[in-house]
Order: structure tokens, then sequence, then C-alpha cells
């Protein structure tokens, strides 16, 4: 049945409570349309991985690599939403896809969900684990660590982790660490870790190093290093606000302590809206389809805070280390 559309009539000034019930009409998903988009994407997916086997030319080859990596970013922010219990609720075949899909790519659902669903509770909490996100000092606790513990708490944060994030955050964080820590809870990620590595094997046997490279290490190595900085950038950007347990708010982490990652239109698809960050912290229940209409229908997300996808922000959010409680910002290692 497709849900139909209601006509929001904005009002300023909502705070607290009242503004996340404003976003409420908006966490409705279209059923058809969900199913419209995930079929569709895996479709598109599945044609561009296949060109990384079948283009005629290597350059070509090389493009569809690309292009499969970023369908895989889309894919992986779908299955994030259907993990939320966003999109294709109790679908039995939309569960087989995506539990599927997220053993594929190194993301088992198990650790996935307990992890993410932490972070939504507890973003932004300066005293709190940093589970399913990375972990923030304040200037003082940084200081008062001894040189091993700033050099291991730098080297997580490091532009280098995050762009290696293939292996860093989904091979030995998500996979790895999650089952040698709870192998009870987390039995699929050691099933995603045997998977991955016997299709690798087999790939390289049978196919050869080099059809093994294009087809699916430099697919993973980028859309790994996109999704790593994606998730770092929409919490570790200038104007980013972190907050002591007992200040913290939901909706204060949602609208100050998650970017707005402007985009072009061929990014905003390919990462499935998760730049509208903000809005998707303030209500995780709202589908990726309909972020950017409930930000365009309620004015108190229309001036959040904001990062690009360009060179010159990335540099300034790797730039940021520490919270400085004085300065009530994130400071660089020339500010320590």
């Amino acid at each position: 049945m497709i849900e139909t559309t209601e006509h929001i009539t904005p009002i300023t000034g909502r705070e607290g409570k009242e503004l996340i019930l404003a976003t409420k009409p908006f966490a409705k998903e279209d059923r058809q349309k969900s199913w419209r988009y995930v079929l569709s994407t895996l479709l598109i997916l599945l044609v561009c991985w296949s060109g990384t086997f079948f283009a005629p030319y290597l350059a070509v080859k090389l493009l569809f690599s690309v292009l499969t990596a970023l369908l895989m970013v889309r894919m992986f922010v779908i299955y994030h939403d259907f993990l939320h219990h966003t999109i294709l609720h109790r679908s039995p075949m939309a569960t087989a896809i995506m539990y599927t899909y997220g053993t594929l790519v190194l993301v088992p659902p198990s650790i996935w969900k307990r992890s993410h669903d932490y972070h939504h509770a507890h973003n932004s909490k300066l005293f709190s684990a940093s589970i399913g996100s990375y972990p923030i000092a304040t200037k003082k606790k940084f200081l008062s660590l001894s040189k091993k513990e700033q050099n291991e708490y730098l080297a997580i944060r490091h532009p280098l982790t995050i762009m290696l994030g293939y292996f860093s955050m989904f091979m030995v964080g998500m996979c790895f660490k999650s089952f040698v820590t709870s192998p009870g809870k987390h039995y699929d990620s050691l099933i995603a870790l045997i998977i991955h590595f016997a299709i690798t094997t087999l790939m390289i046997i049978f196919l050869g190093w080099q059809v093994w490279l294009i087809s699916m290490l430099i697919p993973f190595l980028i859309s790994s290093a996109i999704g790593a900085y994606l998730f770092y950038a929409q919490h570790n950007f200038p104007g980013v606000t972190f907050a002591d347990n007992a200040d913290w708010k939901y909706e204060g982490a949602a609208l100050e302590s998650s970017s707005y990652m402007k985009m072009d239109p061929f990014m905003q698809w390919c990462t499935a809206n998760i730049g509208f960050h903000h809005v998707h912290h303030l209500n995780a229940r709202i589908p990726f389809y309909r972020l950017k209409e409930t930000m365009d229908a309620i004015p108190e997300l229309q001036s959040p805070r904001t990062t690009r996808f360009t060179p010159a922000a990335i540099a300034a959010c790797f730039r940021l280390k520490v919270w400085d409680q004085d300065k009530k910002k994130m400071v660089g290692l020339s500010e320590i």
C-alpha cells in the first residue's frame, strides 16, 4: 500500500519533543518506492560489477570499478535504513537481501545494529563509550594521557586510518574485533570474514589477481573509504559541539553535532541522502528518500551546521583532534 505524503504547514520556534514530533508525519515509507529503490540500486550495482569483468578495455573496467564502489555506498545507506526499521520492516524477502548484502560488504547486521543504535542514543556525549563512533577526548583528557595513549587516539582518527577503512573499520573493527569480543552475539562477523576471504582466494586462483584487483579490491577500498569518511565528518566538522552527559539533549545532538553535508546531485544520489544527517539523527525513522522533503518543510532544520564533500572541507575536518572545553570547539594539534 502506498502511503500518501501529508502537506505539512511549517511552524517556527519548535524545539525538543515538539520539534521531533513535527518530523513524525515524514517517518512513513512508500512501500513500493522503497522496493523500487532497493531493486534498481541492486540491478545497477550488478550491471556495473559485471562491467569490471566483461568490459573490453582496461579504462572502461576501471570506470565500472569506481561506479561499483559508489553504488556499494548507496546500497549500504539503504541497508542502514533497513536496520533502523525505516524501510521494508518485517519483509522476509527484504531481510534476506539486506542480511546477505551486509555480510558480503563486511558490515554484519548484528554488530552494525548494536553499535549504530548506541551511536544514535549517545551521539556527541563527551563521557560515553566510543561504540559506533570515533573517540572524542577533551583537551584536558588528551594532555593527561601517556604518549602511547595519545598516539593510539590520534592513530584511530588519522586520515590514513579512515582512508583505509576497508581494513581498519570494516575488516578489523566490524568483523574481527566484534567476533573476538563476543563470539556468541556476533557469529555473523566470522561468517562475513570467511566468505570474504573465500571469494578473494577463489578469484585470485581462478581469475587472476588483476581481475580481483579491479572487481573486488578497488571497489571495496573506495566504498569503505567513503563510508568511513562520511561517518567521521558527519560528527567531526568545524562548528560541531559536544556536551557533558548531564547537559546532553537528543535534539541538540542532532542539530548541533550532526552535519548537513552539501553535495552535488550525483553524490547526493550515490550516498542516498545521508548528507542530510541532522535530519536523520533527529528522527531515524524517516526514509532516506524523504530526508530532503523533511528539511524543506521544517524551518528549524534549514540552518544546520554544514560541511562539504570537497578537498578543502575534508582537510578541515581531518585537522580536528580534540574538544577544547574552554573554547567550546574542536581544535587541532597546533592548539593543544
